[in-house]
C-alpha cells in the first residue's frame, strides 16, 4: 500500500484524469543530447525541435503592451523587506500536522499593498511543488508578447523531457500545454513550457519582483533526479543553496542536463527507493523550487493586478490559471461572493501548497497562499479539506464572514484519490456555519 501512495504522490497531479500522451520541447540553452528515441521502434528525432513548423510568433502591437510592472520597492540588500507586521492568522479549525505557513489579504489594485491581512509563519520558506507552476506560464506569456514563442509550436515526448506522472498527447501546441499544465498540473507539460520559455525567464519572474527568497529555476524532472543523487552537477555543487544569478543558472543548467539523461521509469525506481530508506525533510529545502508565504503571495499578487502582458497575453493568462483548483473549495464562492477566481496547487511527500487570487462581486482583491511541510501524512492531497478550513478562516477575517447559500453544487467527479480530497475540500465549503 505504501508503494501505491508512494506512486500516486510522486505524479503531483492536481487535476482530474488525465489523457496520456507525448512531447517534445525546445530548450533553454543548455547541454543536452542530440537525438533521443520516442519508442523502441521509433526513429530518432532531435530534441527540442517543434513536430511541425509554427507560425512565427507576432509581438503584440506596441500599443498594446503596457510597461513593464515596476519593481517592488527593496530593501538596501536588494530583496523584498520581510512581511510587514499584521494580525496572526485563526488558528486551523482542522488539525493539520508539520511546519504551516498562511499569508491571506485583501490587497490595494492600484498600490498592491494589504489593506488587511492575517499570517502565519509568513517569511518561513517551503518547498512549492507544483504551486510555483503558475511561473512558469507567466515567463511563457513574457516571451510570447516578446515574439520568441508562438502558442501554435508543436512538441512531441521523448525520453529526455517525459518527466513523471501522465504525460500530453504528441503534437500538443503551446496553448494546450500551458491548459494542461495549470489544470492537470501534469509535469511533462510544464518541462517542456520551463525549458522553452527558457530557466533564467523562469527564475526572473521572482527576480524582477525582488523575491530573494523563492527558487523557481528548476523544471520538475530535474529536482527529483537532484533529490535521488542522480545528478552528478548538483552531487558536486557545494554552493547550490547559496548561488544566484549567473552561477546559479550555470548550476541549474548542469542539473537539468542530467536530468534529462534519465527516463522517468528509472527515475520512479530510484525516488521510490529514496522515499522508502534515505528521505530528508532538508533535502526538499534543497532541491525543489521555494518560496515564503508572504514572497509567494506578493508574485501571485502581481501576476494578476499588474503582469505587464499585452491584453492578447493576459486573457490567455487568466482563461488559464482560471482552471486552476480552488474556487470550489472557498465559502466566498459558495456565499456567491466571487467574480473571477485563478489558482494553483501542489502537493508531494509530506508537503502541500495552495495559492490563489479572487476578485469579489464588490471588487475586492484578495490573494492566498498556504503552505505545509513535513506532515505526519506521506501523501498530502486528503489534508486539502484541513487546508481550505483555514484558508476560509482567514478569508473570514480578513473580508467578513462568507456564508455560503442555497443547496450544495453537484459534487466534483472522484475517480482518483486527488479528485476525491478535492470533492471533500468542496463539500467543507459548502457547509454553513
Amino acid at each position: 500500500m505504501r508503494g501505491t501512495i508512494r506512486l500516486t504522490l510522486a505524479l503531483l497531479l492536481l487535476g482530474g484524469a488525465i489523457n496520456a500522451c507525448r512531447s517534445r520541447e525546445s530548450q533553454d540553452p543548455a547541454p543536452s543530447p542530440q537525438a533521443v528515441d520516442r519508442t523502441a521502434n521509433s526513429s530518432h528525432v532531435r530534441a527540442g525541435v517543434p513536430t511541425k513548423p509554427a507560425r512565427p510568433a507576432t509581438p503584440a502591437p506596441a500599443s498594446d503592451v503596457p510597461a513593464t510592472a515596476p519593481d517592488v520597492p527593496p530593501t538596501p540588500s536588494g530583496c523584498l523587506p520581510p512581511a510587514p507586521a499584521v494580525a496572526p492568522a485563526p488558528p486551523p479549525p482542522q488539525a493539520l500536522s508539520g511546519r504551516l505557513g498562511l499569508w491571506v489579504a485583501e490587497v490595494d489594485p492600484r498600490t498592491l499593498e494589504p489593506r488587511r491581512a492575517v499570517a502565519s509563519n509568513p517569511d518561513d520558506v517551503f518547498p512549492l511543488a507544483s504551486t510555483y507552476k503558475q511561473a512558469v506560464l507567466w515567463a511563457l506569456l513574457r516571451e510570447f508578447d516578446a515574439g520568441r514563442v508562438s502558442p501554435n509550436e508543436r512538441f512531441d515526448v521523448t525520453v529526455q523531457n517525459q518527466s513523471l506522472g501522465d504525460y500530453p498527447y504528441d503534437d500538443s501546441n503551446v496553448r494546450e500545454l500551458s491548459q494542461r499544465m495549470i489544470q492537470f498540473s501534469d509535469n511533462t507539460a510544464t518541462d517542456i513550457l520551463h525549458r522553452r520559455a527558457g530557466l533564467r525567464q523562469v527564475q526572473d519572474v521572482a527576480d524582477r519582483l525582488h523575491l530573494c527568497r523563492t527558487r523557481l529555476i528548476l523544471p520538475t524532472k530535474a529536482w527529483w533526479v537532484a533529490e535521488t543523487g542522480l545528478s552528478p552537477a548538483f552531487n558536486g555543487a557545494r554552493d547550490w543553496g547559496t548561488a544566484t544569478g549567473t552561477r546559479r543558472l550555470q548550476l541549474a543548467r548542469q542539473i537539468d542536463a542530467d536530468a534529462q539523461k534519465q527516463r522517468y521509469d528509472q527515475l520512479q525506481r530510484q525516488l521510490d527507493d529514496y522515499f522508502d530508506h534515505r528521505y530528508d525533510p532538508a533535502d526538499d529545502l534543497k532541491v525543489h523550487n521555494v518560496s515564503t508565504p508572504y514572497e509567494f503571495a506578493t508574485l501571485v499578487t502581481h501576476e494578476f493586478l499588474r503582469p505587464g502582458l499585452s491584453p492578447r497575453a493576459q486573457k490567455w493568462q487568466r482563461e488559464v490559471m482560471a482552471t486552476g483548483f480552488g474556487r470550489s473549495a472557498l465559502k466566498a464562492q459558495h456565499a456567491g461572493n466571487i467574480d473571477y477566481f485563478g489558482g494553483k496547487g501542489g502537493n508531494g511527500w509530506k508537503l502541500l501548497t495552495y495559492s490563489g487570487y479572487f476578485q469579489t462581486r464588490d471588487g475586492r482583491r484578495v490573494v492566498y497562499a498556504f503552505m505545509q511541510h513535513g506532515a505526519d501524512e506521506t501523501y498530502t492531497m486528503p489534508n486539502t479539506r484541513r487546508a481550505f478550513a483555514w484558508i476560509n478562516a482567514a478569508v473570514d477575517e480578513v473580508l467578513g464572514k462568507q456564508r455560503p447559500q442555497g443547496a450544495p453544487t453537484s459534487p466534483l467527479p472522484t475517480a482518483t484519490p486527488a479528485e476525491r480530497a478535492k470533492a471533500d475540500a468542496v463539500e467543507g465549503a459548502q457547509q454553513r456555519p
